[in-house]
């Protein structure tokens, strides 16, 4: 999936308050982008990404079911 697709997604089910997904569209995002970029700003970047995951912290905890159960598949499967 490119990062369009992505976009689409995120668009199509309110992924804008998911910061899960913005981060896997900001990880799409820069795949595409490695081949411009220079080994040190990719690192950097991906360093970035990182560090937005970890900051998320543990908010799932609880909500497991409405934030990754089965009334949304992201093949559109249920």
């Amino acid at each position: 999936m490119d990062s369009k697709d992505w976009a689409g997604y995120i668009e199509a089910t309110d992924g804008l308050s998911k910061p899960w997904l913005l981060l896997q569209w900001r990880l799409q995002l820069l795949q595409e982008q490695r081949p411009q970029l220079d080994p040190e700003t990719y690192a950097t970047e991906l360093a970035a990404l990182h560090q937005a995951l970890m900051n998320l912290g543990e908010w799932w905890q609880g909500q497991e079911e409405a934030v990754f159960g089965a009334e949304e598949s992201f093949s559109g499967e249920s």
